[in-house]
């Protein structure tokens, strides 16, 4: 069973920028991979996918702000954030995008004051 570590989480004010790491303990070479994220009191929401072949795609609160990439070779996957805003706060996992997901890591927090 594949373990997904995250992490690149921080404070951060409105207008900042993070890159989010998500480490995985195998290969992840032959799938679809996604960033989800948590707020307070809401649901896990997919936020960002990349395919094995590298086709992106993003949820319109995050779409021109956030971008996807993945490094096949380090079984990475990344997300860098841009122009955060207070509503991207939340607990941010990775996982698969598409079929059965891996167990859950522990996701890395991520705080954007306004």
């Amino acid at each position: 069973q594949v373990e997904l570590v995250e992490s690149g989480g921080d404070f951060v004010q409105a207008g900042g920028s993070l890159r989010l790491s998500c480490a995985a303990s195998g290969s992840i070479f032959s799938n679809a991979m996604g960033w989800y994220r948590q707020a307070p009191g809401k649901q896990r929401e997919l936020v960002a996918t990349i395919t094995n072949r590298r086709i992106t795609n993003y949820a319109d609160s995050v779409k021109g702000r956030f971008s996807i990439s993945r490094d096949n070779a380090k079984n990475t996957v990344y997300l860098q954030m841009n122009s955060l805003k207070p509503e991207d706060t939340g607990v941010y996992y990775c996982n698969t995008a598409a079929g059965v997901p891996f167990s859950w890591g522990q996701g890395t927090q991520v705080t954007v004051s306004s």
